[in-house]
């Protein structure tokens, strides 16, 4: 499932849901990279 995170206040990244962190934050994996960060929307 694709998903967008927010790292910042002007940057978003959408990738492939991995899963959810302890702090409500949720990891998305674009490439063979892995970014943290706040859901956006729902």
């Amino acid at each position: 499932m694709i998903r967008t995170i927010s790292i910042g206040q002007y940057i978003s990244i959408q990738g492939v849901f991995e899963g959810a962190a302890a702090n409500g934050n949720i990891l998305v994996r674009v490439g063979s990279r892995t970014f943290e960060g706040r859901p956006v929307g729902k």
